[in-house]
């Protein structure tokens, strides 16, 4: 069962989850969103680009955290986002009348996010916590288990293999 919450942030509404179950569970706010490197859209109004990929990444980190030990609470305060690529004009790039803007995916725009985070205990104290920024220098050259076609997959593996890093230990006493 996931449990929804709408905060606004920045003046936009976004959609927050925590996880239910009697897994882990993880609590994402998106703080100051206009400032972020980018979330620029390709072919959508930014505000619904922001919502969605906020959104998507934020069930994204529902899924990690359900592999938490029981009773724990994973607090993340992202204060920072660039998706991988950059958003240049369809006629730039070679394709179509320039109608449309796309997403160029090239190495050297690499994946950033940049977080604070609490890992809390069933009994209320403090496991961990930190800040971190994370980026992806070889995010096109590495495995990732996500199909070509998915949204964020270069975003959703950089958070997946610091997730699995960083709660290595709390994931082996949870299996």
């Amino acid at each position: 069962m996931k449990k929804l919450a709408v905060v606004l942030v920045s003046g936009i509404s976004l959609m927050l989850s925590a996880h239910a179950y009697s897994q882990g569970k993880v609590e994402v706010t998106w703080e100051n969103t206009d400032k972020y490197t980018d979330v620029r859209p390709s072919n959508e109004s930014r505000k619904r680009f922001k919502e969605r990929t906020f959104k998507q990444l934020d069930e994204y980190l529902v899924e990690l955290a359900e592999t938490l030990p029981e009773g724990q609470t994973l607090n993340m305060t992202v204060t920072n986002l660039d998706l991988a690529g950059q958003v240049w004009p369809a006629s730039f790039v070679g394709i179509g009348n320039g109608a449309n803007d796309v997403r160029l995916i090239k190495s050297i725009d690499i994946p950033r996010i940049a977080f604070s985070f609490e890992l809390i205990g069933a009994d209320g104290t403090i496991l961990q916590q930190g800040e971190q920024n994370l980026k992806d220098m070889s995010f096109q050259d590495r495995y990732n288990p996500f199909f070509s076609s998915e949204n964020l997959r270069y975003e959703k593996n950089m958070l997946r293999m610091w997730f699995e890093e960083q709660f290595e230990q709390n994931l082996a006493k949870s299996s």
